[in-house]
C-alpha cells in the first residue's frame, strides 16, 4: 500500500482536516502521481456539504489533479517517471460497452463511470480524490499535459475546460458560427476562450455593466445585456449555438428566441431545479434543449492538447488548505477570477 496524506471532510458539518490513509499498491497498469495542484471545483463543496444526498464520508474531494509521475507500474507504455500528468472527473468505467469504447467513458452505458471521489470502486473501497500529495490512476485513465501550459492553471482544465470544450466540439463550433455563453465564472469563462479559438463569434450575455471588459478580455467578440424587458428582440433566431454555465434557476425561454431553425441551447451548468420549457417555443424553430457531462478520456486529452496549441488555460488563484474554508465560501460567493488552485507541493 502507498501512505498518503491528504485533507478529508467527516461530515456536512465539518471543515475539511488533516487525513492519512493508503493508496492501493501500484499495479502494473498502474501510474503513481506527486499530486502539485488540485482545482477547487464547485462540485467539492456540494459533495463535502451533501448538498446532492450522495456524499461517502471520510471525503477527500478533489477532481482536476495535475502533478508529476513518480512510478509507473510494469506494463505502462504511455508514462515514464518524471512526466507531467493529470487526472480528471473520473478514474475507471466498465470498458467494455459501446459509450467506454466509443471513448465517452463519462456516459457508460452500464453506469459504471467511477467518480475520482466520493464513489466505491468494484472492491468497495471509497475514492478519494486530489485534496492529497499522491493518488493512483491505471494509464487508460491518465492524461498528458502539454509542456508549455502552466501547471496550475492547466488543474481547472480537468474539469470546468473538458465540461465546456465537450459541447462545443459536438455542435461543430467552428468559424461562421455564432455562439452565445451565459455566465461569466469557472466554466463560463473557460467556454468564452475555447469558442473564440475555435474561430466563432463569441457573444457574452450578461447582467453587470462590470464584466464587459473581461468578457472582451476573455474573448467575447460582444456582449449583450439581459437585464429588463425585450432585451432579446434584437438578436432573435441570429445564434447558432448557446451554452448555458449558470447553476442557479433561471428562465431560459428568452435565449431560445435567440436561436436559429435546428439551433441548440445547452445547460452545463446544471441548475437543481427542473429547466421549464413550453412547447411551443421549441417547435416553432425545431431547436433543440440539450445537456453536456464533461467528457471521455479520448476527448479530454484532446482538449488539453488544444490547449496547448492555443496556449489556453485557466485564469485562477492559488490558494492553500489553511485558506480552503475562506476559498470555499468565496467560490459560493461567486467571488474569483476564476478559479482557486490548490498548491500542494509543500503537502
Amino acid at each position: 500500500m502507498i501512505s498518503t496524506h491528504g485533507y478529508a471532510v467527516h461530515s456536512s458539518t465539518t471543515a475539511a482536516a488533516p487525513f492519512d490513509f493508503e493508496r492501493r499498491k501500484l499495479g502494473s497498469s498502474d501510474v503513481l502521481i506527486d499530486i502539485e495542484f488540485c482545482g477547487v471545483c464547485h462540485t467539492d463543496i456540494h459533495q463535502a456539504r451533501n448538498d446532492w444526498g450522495n456524499a461517502i464520508y471520510p471525503m477527500v474531494p478533489g477532481h482536476e489533479i495535475v502533478g508529476t509521475v513518480s512510478a509507473v507500474g510494469s506494463s505502462v507504455t504511455k508514462f515514464k517517471v518524471g512526466d507531467k500528468a493529470a487526472v480528471g472527473t473520473f478514474v475507471d468505467s466498465c470498458r467494455e460497452c459501446q459509450s467506454c469504447k466509443d471513448g465517452e467513458e463519462v456516459y457508460c452505458d452500464r453506469d459504471l463511470v467511477l467518480p475520482t471521489y466520493n464513489a466505491k470502486d468494484q472492491n468497495g473501497k471509497i475514492t478519494f480524490g486530489g485534496y492529497s500529495n499522491n493518488i493512483v490512476v491505471d494509464e487508460a485513465f491518465t492524461l498528458h499535459v502539454p509542456a508549455n501550459l502552466d501547471p496550475a492553471a492547466t488543474a481547472p482544465l480537468l474539469c470546468a475546460g473538458i465540461t465546456t470544450y465537450s459541447p462545443l466540439k459536438h455542435w461543430n463550433i467552428e468559424p461562421g458560427k455564432k455562439v452565445g455563453i451565459i455566465g461569466l465564472g469557472g466554466l463560463g469563462h473557460m467556454a468564452l476562450k475555447f469558442s473564440h479559438a475555435m474561430g466563432a463569434h463569441t457573444v457574452q450575455f450578461t447582467t453587470s455593466s462590470g464584466k464587459v471588459e473581461d468578457a472582451k478580455r476573455l474573448g467575447a467578440d460582444e456582449v449583450i445585456f439581459t437585464k429588463g424587458e425585450g432585451w432579446q428582440k434584437a438578436h432573435a433566431k441570429s445564434f447558432d449555438f448557446i451554452l448555458d454555465c449558470v447553476s442557479a434557476p433561471h428562465d431560459i425561454v428568452p435565449y431560445l428566441s435567440l436561436l436559429k431553425r435546428d439551433a441548440a441551447y445547452c445547460t452545463v451548468g446544471i441548475p437543481a431545479e427542473p429547466v421549464r420549457v413550453p412547447a411551443f417555443a421549441l417547435a416553432m424553430g425545431r431547436k433543440h434543449v440539450t445537456g453536456s457531462a464533461s467528457g471521455g478520456i479520448k476527448e479530454t486529452q484532446e482538449m488539453l492538447t488544444f490547449c496547448g496549441k492555443h496556449n489556453i488555460a485557466s485564469d485562477i488563484e492559488l490558494t492553500t488548505f489553511n485558506q480552503l474554508e475562506s476559498a470555499w465560501d468565496r467560490v459560493v460567493k461567486n467571488d474569483v477570477k476564476y478559479r482557486f488552485v490548490l498548491d500542494l507541493k509543500s503537502l
